[in-house]
């Protein structure tokens, strides 16, 4: 029996958005004692770095875990498309629906969503999603 390896394949992209750190549940005293500079009620900007990662079995006929340009579409969709020169909170119906912070926290959960959808038979194989603001 032949044993597949097991790889991670990684990927990053820049994209720049702005946005403004503001809860619904909070007062303004607790938003700027929580958010300070970020309460600005102009927002602000950030360029953010994306880094997605798929782990699986190395294909003994491709060489792959999956086409590098694959996880790249998926990655236009679900991230560049949605996020690049917008603002996140006015911009994107995830946050502007649900009211949710844009915290890079819950930005990094909007992409592991987005992610998994735009995978799609490949969803499986998503391992890891991160994003790093400036």
């Amino acid at each position: 029996m032949i044993r597949c390896p097991i790889a991670y394949l990684s990927r990053s992209l820049s994209v720049s958005a702005a946005h403004r750190l503001c809860s619904p549940h909070l007062t303004e005293e607790e938003n700027i004692s929580s958010y300070g500079k970020c309460y600005n009620p102009n927002g602000h900007g950030h360029n953010y770095t994306v880094e997605v990662t798929v782990k699986g079995k190395v294909d003994p006929s491709t060489g792959m875990v999956m086409n590098l340009q694959e996880l790249k579409k998926a990655m236009d969709v679900a991230v560049a498309a949605q996020l690049d020169h917008k603002n996140i909170d006015l911009d994107v119906p995830y946050f502007r629906d649900q009211r949710i912070v844009s915290t890079t926290e819950n930005v990094t959960v909007f992409i592991w969503k987005e992610m998994t959808k735009s995978l799609g038979s490949n969803k499986h194989l998503l391992y890891k999603s991160s994003c790093l603001g400036d």
